[in-house]
């Protein structure tokens, strides 16, 4: 446990050169936070700051399918604390919590050749607090006390994602990512509904019909199915 750093995730590049095995750091407090596309990610103390760094042996695709991993882990890790019928997967990277976000992944790679030198995994839960000042948020943000769950410390609840994640490698080593897949889509927030895809060149509105063996998002449209890389999910 840190007690302050810039952010988990530019902590864990630092260490990157010196990795051996698989490390979780974590910090009580972080300065310069973020998410997805560069956002601002906001983490008062008490809520969960952590990121996982290693060296998966994967190509750059196949690591990133880890994020899968994570979110299936996150469910499985929360569902301890709150009732699994209040939780759900929203695609790419994000737990929801009675319809609010909860957690989220980030995932940053490095490497040149055909597989990744270091792979990590960048993950924030709302355990304490609910972030204040966001504004325009799709999905706004709540916490897993706020939603009437049992108040954990974040070490507590480190280690208990700890071991549901390490679970997750140890399917994905044995069944493939498949087996992942499935434990995924059967968490998954709106599938079999009308969802609206927006990635940053157009909004595509379809039937979430599922996500292929890649990790894209497939919307059944009027003009037949679409795969979708990277977009921002809106719920109809």
């Amino acid at each position: 446990m840190l007690d302050t750093v810039d952010s988990t995730m530019t902590e864990a590049a630092r260490r990157a050169p010196d990795i051996t095995r698989p490390t979780w750091i974590m910090a009580k407090h972080q300065t310069a936070a973020r998410g997805r596309r560069g956002r601002a990610w906001i983490v008062p103390e008490g809520n969960l700051n952590a990121t996982l760094i290693f060296r998966p042996e994967a190509t750059p695709a196949e690591a990133a399918k880890r994020s899968f991993l994570a979110a299936n882990a996150l469910y499985q890790a929360l569902s301890i604390y709150v009732s699994a019928d209040k939780l759900a997967l929203k695609w790419p990277n994000d737990v929801l919590l009675s319809g609010g976000k909860v957690a989220g992944i980030l995932l940053e790679s490095s490497g040149s050749g055909p597989f990744v030198n270091w792979l990590s995994i960048g993950i924030g839960v709302n355990l304490k607090h609910t972030p204040e000042g966001i504004e325009g948020a799709a999905f706004a943000p709540t916490s897993l006390a706020e939603a009437g769950g049992e108040l954990v410390s974040p070490q507590d609840f480190l280690a208990t994602l700890a071991d549901a994640y390490a679970t997750q490698e140890a399917k994905l080593m044995r069944l493939g990512f498949d087996r992942i897949r499935d434990e995924w889509l059967s968490k998954a927030a709106r599938l079999g509904e009308v969802i609206t895809a927006r990635t940053g060149r157009e909004d595509v509105t379809g039937i979430f019909d599922s996500i292929d063996r890649d990790g894209n998002l497939v919307l059944i449209t009027g003009t037949g199915p679409r795969a979708i890389p990277a977009a921002d999910i809106f719920f109809s």
